[in-house]
């Protein structure tokens, strides 16, 4: 988990969705102990304040567990290389797989930017964006 140390901290989310365009949140990621948690505010009922706890496989890799506002729970496997974060489901886990989705954002170089868009796919091959994140890191936090 020592690996996600540069998620920690608290960042200000922009998201770009459709019918709410310009949209800003507030993200606080937090270790506690062996697992990784983000919650995130936002305003609008497009999108549903959420918490996820992010937790190590064997294989290096991870799982986020999320929840939602809306009552909603999903798995997303992710993985984070040190600057690219992903994050995919493609599997049916606490609800059905009606779409795949998947999330890929980049930090800056200076670690205070993660550069993202989330897709969807009806069918895990061809994918559309669905809405752009962008996460300031707030404050002078590294």
């Amino acid at each position: 988990m020592k690996d996600l140390h540069v998620f920690a901290g608290e960042w200000e989310l922009a998201a770009d969705l459709p019918g709410a365009e310009h949209v800003r949140g507030h993200v606080l990621f937090e270790a506690m102990g062996n697992v990784l948690v983000q919650r995130t505010r936002m305003p609008v009922p497009e999108a549903p304040d959420s918490c996820c706890v992010v937790v190590a496989q064997a294989d290096g890799n991870y799982t986020q567990h999320y929840f939602d506002s809306r009552g909603v729970a999903r798995l997303y496997a992710m993985t984070f290389d040190g600057r690219m974060w992903t994050l995919e489901r493609a599997k049916p886990d606490f609800s059905p797989l009606s779409f795949h989705q998947r999330y890929a954002g980049c930090f800056s170089e200076d670690r205070r930017t993660i550069d993202g868009e989330w897709q969807v796919s009806d069918d895990g091959r061809e994918w559309n964006r669905d809405f752009r994140l962008t996460y300031t890191r707030a404050g002078t936090g590294a």
